[in-house]
């Protein structure tokens, strides 16, 4: 009985001095590999489990995050509209005229402009920026090209006219600032190592005479 225990015993695993193992938990070499082997297996299926939860458990709370910063864009969105109003009534009167006007009314356009400047504010503790790229390059992520402007005096592809200002909402456009875009000057400075390389493509389709959409680099889901 010994002797058979001595040969089935496998050289890495020897049984402890004055222990007698069974027969029946004498595995052969092969054996032992198999189980290893399955062992090895079942710890890779674990760390691959613990590794996808995690992924999901950051991806739920950067779902939970975007969905708690962007939950007003709709609403923004709208008060925009309310925005513009007020700045074209502010743009209709002229300096003569606030010159001019008297106690009432100049306390009239004192109201206005203060509630603009106060939703601007608001606008900016919740992360909404306005977009006002006059003299920028123009960038199909952000600005929407109108109508061209010939200007020998500024580069081509530079933003010669805001229309419309534009705003964004974290990372997201809520509104692409409406421009007017400059040709007929000199090229434009290729943009340096990391800038978006899409100002370019936006630059080629602005001399299209098209009206260009946001590009791809911005997200638009806003």
């Amino acid at each position: 009985m010994s002797e058979n225990k001595t040969e089935n015993q496998s050289p890495e695993n020897p049984a402890p001095e004055g222990v007698d193992i069974p027969d029946e938990l004498n595995f052969p070499d092969s054996e032992i590999t198999k189980l290893r082997e399955e062992n090895a297996a079942l710890k890779d299926r674990v760390l691959r489990t613990v590794a996808e939860m995690e992924n999901l458990r950051k991806r739920t709370e950067r779902e939970r995050r975007d969905a708690s910063k962007y939950a007003i864009s709709n609403f923004a969105r709208e008060m925009l509209t309310v925005g513009d109003n007020m700045s074209r009534a502010l743009q209709a009167i002229s300096a003569e005229v606030k010159e001019a006007a008297g106690e009432e009314l100049h306390k009239l356009i004192e109201g206005v402009e203060m509630t603009e400047r106060e939703m601007l504010n608001i606008f900016e503790r919740h992360d909404i920026r306005k977009i006002e790229p006059l003299n920028e390059r123009f960038d199909p992520n952000l600005h929407q090209a109108m109508f061209e402007v010939q200007n020998p005096d500024v580069p081509s592809g530079t933003v010669a006219q805001v229309v419309q200002p534009g705003y964004v909402i974290g990372e997201r456009v809520l509104r692409p600032a409406m421009v007017g875009v400059a040709k007929g000057g000199p090229k434009m400075p290729r943009p340096a190592p990391g800038e978006d390389e899409e100002a370019d493509t936006g630059q080629a389709q602005a001399s299209s005479g098209k009206p260009e959409t946001l590009g791809g680099n911005v997200d638009k889901s806003a």
